[in-house]
């Protein structure tokens, strides 16, 4: 489903870009951890393939040789793996772009296994609906929807303009945070969640820490059916309705994220970022 890019003219790919590695720190090996009987990274392309705004899906690894079992697993799912750079996640986007002719690349990390593929989807579908106009659309700034819900979409030669000049650590780790820092340069648009409700800092769907992956154990044991693999947003809240105290699992640690340990370096952090337009 590519879409016409206005200001070339050409046809443009929009991939889906999962970054997996085993290093983590916090939780070593998480996206191999099991999970609904399949591990973590399996969940995660299941859910992120029941999307119908990407045209490819990709891993993008590390060289590194302790990352071979996602090389592995990709190749056993039938999805392509570019491995590329152990830390720099910016030049791991730009391979993955290259390596597939890629107009825009959507950015999606691996240890949100609840991501709900609507939330993908609409994302990625207001990118196509206004593509000629945004060089980034994102659900981040400000976020409303649950943390592990993050979708974010990089027009390919802004992604190239931040390879060619982003210097600062944190800009090679997270990818966009050089395009964020320059809304006067890059055109930016935020989606925000149609509730009108703001859950990024009360729910934590993400896996970074023991107490992520039990909460994220819980809500498979209790929604996931080989019938209804991708169970929805709206399904996990009704969940949490009814048995509050899953809710509590990782509860110390909601509203924790890199953007809040170093917000006093961004420029622009999500918060800030209401002047960019919520755009729907």
């Amino acid at each position: 489903m590519a879409i016409s890019d206005g200001e070339t003219g050409r046809s443009m790919t929009i991939v889906g870009i999962i970054q997996a590695r085993t290093g983590s720190t916090r939780l070593p090996g998480k996206v191999l951890l099991p999970l609904g009987g399949r591990t973590v990274l399996e969940r995660m392309i299941e859910r992120v393939r029941a999307a119908r705004q990407l045209d490819e899906l990709v891993v993008a690894t590390t060289w590194l040789p302790e990352d071979q079992p996602i090389r592995a697993l990709a190749a056993e799912l039938g999805v392509p793996c570019v491995s590329s750079h152990p830390t720099d996640l910016l030049a791991r986007h730009i391979d993955v772009a290259a390596a597939t002719s890629a107009g825009a690349v959507v950015k999606i990390p691996s240890d949100c296994p609840l991501i709900d593929p609507r939330v993908i989807d609409e994302v990625v579908g207001t990118f196509r609906r206004h593509g000629p106009r945004f060089d980034y659309v994102s659900n981040l700034h400000p976020a409303s929807w649950p943390d592990g819900n993050d979708v974010e979409v990089v027009r390919r030669s802004a992604l190239e303009a931040a390879g060619r000049e982003a210097r600062l650590p944190r800009e090679r780790e997270h990818t966009t945070p050089f395009l964020w820092d320059q809304p006067e340069r890059f055109r930016l648009a935020n989606v925000r969640w149609e509730s009108g409700l703001d859950y990024s800092e009360s729910h934590r769907f993400t896996v970074d820490y023991p107490d992520d992956y039990a909460f994220v154990g819980a809500v498979y044991d209790a929604l996931y059916t080989d019938a209804r693999p991708a169970f929805s947003l709206a399904d996990i809240l009704a969940l949490l309705e009814r048995r509050p105290e899953l809710l509590a699992l990782n509860a110390r640690y909601h509203g924790h994220t890199w953007q809040k340990r170093q917000h006093g370096e961004l420029r622009h952090a999500p918060r800030r970022f209401r002047e960019t337009g919520d755009y729907r």
